[in-house]
């Protein structure tokens, strides 16, 4: 039996690969051209989690690490995996303590972002963070991570210029820069356009 997904027919599916964080899909279909295809689909188990954290100073922070697929280093906004059903605010507090050290009083919605919809179902979504206080970090056993205070329009400009290519840091910061031009570069005017969340 045929499943139809807007212009496309599932035909069939099958899970060729799985692990505990996601899991690799080939479907049979027809094409919206009515032709016989086949597509591979990665399922994520987790939905992908950032935060931006600002400071009082306008200084933001940046996880330094190296990515295992890639083969390169990489610089980052605070970022995990949230599972699915569970609290992405939640999520974002941990990750923002265990990498950086730093708890915030208040967090807001900044951005949903799907990463790579030709292939996968990964969603992402990014909060920014205020009202930081320090602490102490506890970053996972898998993690070797340098973290960087630096100036926020420092870290825009790292994402405008490619040295930082992480699609959820790039997305996050970009949009937060045309945020912060619309609202003279003020974060507090700014924060009366998103969605406070606990």
């Amino acid at each position: 039996m045929a499943k139809h997904l807007g212009p496309w027919q599932q035909l069939s599916t099958e899970v060729v690969y799985e692990n505990p964080w996601l899991r690799i899909e080939h479907h049979e279909v027809l094409t919206p051209a009515n032709t016989e295809g086949i597509y591979g689909k990665i399922c994520f188990k987790n939905i992908a989690v950032g935060v931006v954290p600002v400071d009082g100073d306008g200084m933001t922070w940046l996880v330094g690490q190296y990515r295992y697929p890639l083969d390169q280093y990489s610089w980052e906004i605070p970022e995990g995996g949230s599972a699915l059903g569970a609290s992405t605010v939640a999520t974002a507090h941990r990750e923002l303590a265990e990498e950086t050290g730093l708890r915030a009083g208040r967090m807001y919605q900044l951005l949903n972002l799907h990463t790579t919809n030709s292939v996968s179902d990964e969603c992402a979504e990014v909060f920014l963070a205020l009202d930081l206080m320090a602490g102490e970090s506890s970053p996972e056993d898998t993690e070797e991570l340098v973290v960087q205070r630096l100036p926020l329009t420092e870290a825009i400009a790292m994402a405008m210029d490619g040295r930082i290519s992480d699609a959820i840091s790039v997305a996050a910061l970009l949009k937060l820069s045309v945020l912060l031009g619309r609202s003279d570069g003020s974060i507090e005017r700014l924060t009366a356009s998103l969605e406070r969340v606990e």
